[in-house]
């Protein structure tokens, strides 16, 4: 069986590659996980591998932090000889971070087949880092894991190959089914003084929004105006703490520390309201049925918004304000779009081994698809 590397780099990339590992190796596949250490604290990486029960990585590149130049070409020179030494079949990526771009072009510079997870997802933003690295990385890879047939129809129009685009589902609700229960079990409501149903839970991480002060400054006004509804629970990422005690906290906004996988699960699926700027919590709140707001001008998971309980509110925070006072007095129904159904890993692996095993297939420099405008 081929041997297949892994990468994972940031903490949303953890719950995405797990499903992946686990489906390739009950397969046969060897698999080699590389971490770059991208994140690198305990707060956000250790206890992430503990709660999804993910075996340390074979490989940990140590790149940390910095501009997105340097962090970038830190990942290149240290992913570099170790995809040479290691000669794998394919390299697989997932997400939309620095790693995940940075990884798939040594791969691709190298003849090495590249698969990436989450493929096709379009928010027309090209003020997010995150979106150039999505465009690249689907232009460098030969396989097109799309979690929606958005991103499937994305990739079409864009001009890829039919047989590179592969509708798979979302990886990250294979993860959420797979740990609800561990989830719902832990005292994650209890320690925090919580009841379920009885407050709004937060997220801020964004650049632009938390490195902004006068755009944080509204957000964070907006957060207190909720919470003369209901507690607003936010727990404070790394980027977003020192920049909080800049521009003050509200009443009513509990600030709390950065919640492991389990217990931030636990705190989505008791809460009434969530309001967010992350990409992943967009997709967990759909699963859960739980209605979100999504504090961000544009979303690269529009499926959320006409399949699931999201709204695409913005940043205004009149606006937020208006949306969270109606949300809680009405809430969507309850969507769940198709295929997100725990089985995403498990076509990934499917359709990689598929690839690699057919006797003929195109080079990985042909089967790449021709871009097109728009």
């Amino acid at each position: 069986m081929p041997r297949i590397v892994c990468v994972a780099g940031a903490r949303p990339n953890f719950m995405k590659v797990k499903p992946v590992m686990d489906a390739l190796e009950s397969r046969g596949a060897e698999v080699v996980l590389v971490h770059t250490g991208q994140h690198y604290d305990a707060a956000m990486n250790d206890v992430f591998f503990s709660d999804l029960g993910l075996r340390p990585p074979d490989r940990h590149l140590g790149t940390g932090s910095g501009t997105h130049a340097e962090q970038t070409a830190r990942v290149l020179t240290a992913f570099e000889p170790v995809l040479a030494e290691l000669a794998p079949a394919a390299v697989v990526v997932v997400g939309d971070v620095t790693s995940t771009l940075a990884c798939a072009l040594v791969a691709a510079k190298a003849g090495v087949p590249v698969g990436h997870v989450e493929a096709g997802l379009r928010s027309r933003d090209w003020d997010m880092p995150e979106e150039v690295n999505r465009v690249v990385t689907d232009r460098l890879s030969d396989l097109l894991f799309a979690p929606s047939p958005d991103g499937a129809a994305n990739l079409r129009a864009e001009g890829y190959h039919a047989d590179q685009i592969h509708l798979v589902g979302n990886v990250m609700i294979d993860t959420l089914y797979a740990n609800l229960g561990r989830a719902l079990a832990s005292d994650a409501l209890h320690r925090n003084g919580l009841a379920a149903g009885e407050y709004a839970l937060a997220t801020l991480h964004r650049p632009a929004n938390v490195d902004d002060t006068d755009m944080l400054a509204g957000l964070v006004r907006a957060l207190g105006e909720v919470a003369r509804q209901l507690p607003v629970v936010l727990p404070v990422h790394p980027r977003t703490a020192a920049q909080l005690a800049q521009v003050g906290v509200p009443d009513g906004l509990r600030l709390v520390p950065p919640a492991g996988y389990l217990d931030f699960i636990a705190l989505q699926a008791s809460a009434r309201l969530v309001l967010t700027d992350s990409g992943g919590i967009q997709e967990e709140t759909t699963a859960l049925g739980v209605p979100c707001l999504t504090l961000r001008d544009s979303t690269e998971r529009p499926i959320t918004l006409t399949e699931g309980t999201n709204i695409l509110v913005g940043r205004d925070p009149e606006r937020i304000v208006a949306t969270a006072a109606r949300v809680l007095a009405d809430p969507p129904a309850k969507r769940s779009p198709a295929l997100w159904d725990g089985h995403a890993g498990a076509r990934i692996a499917d359709a990689l081994l598929a690839y690699l095993g057919a006797s003929t297939r195109l080079r990985p420099t042909d089967a790449r698809g021709t871009m097109t405008t728009a």
